[in-house]
């Protein structure tokens, strides 16, 4: 499964979950105001699934990518834009929403 995960800037926790989970699938990140790493139609198109941390992302997505909005699975993990890069309370809030948001066992 090819995972896209979406936050503000791209930097810490859309690029620490790209991280966290790039053993298990195959993962990008992206930011919707980054000029560094940008959400773009590529990526999405790309993406099985998005994952975005704020519901205003997701929002954002619909108003600006209407087309890839209405064709993919995108969950909403409701992670605040608290946390550092590889912060040791982001990587477990991960690790617990993702495998809920997947349906998966823990």
């Amino acid at each position: 499964m090819k995972i896209l995960f979406v936050c503000n800037q791209g930097m810490y926790r859309s690029r620490t979950a790209e991280d966290l989970f790039k053993k298990e699938y195959e993962t990008q990140s992206a930011g919707i105001y980054s000029h560094r790493n940008p959400l773009n139609d590529e990526k999405l198109d790309w993406a099985d699934l998005v994952v975005v941390m704020e519901p205003h992302q997701r929002k954002f997505i619909g108003e600006n990518f209407p087309k890839e909005y209405l064709k993919k699975r995108i969950i909403c993990l409701e992670i605040h834009d608290v946390y550092n890069y590889k912060d040791e309370k982001l990587v477990k809030i991960l690790k617990e929403k993702i495998t809920k948001g997947l349906g998966e066992k823990e």
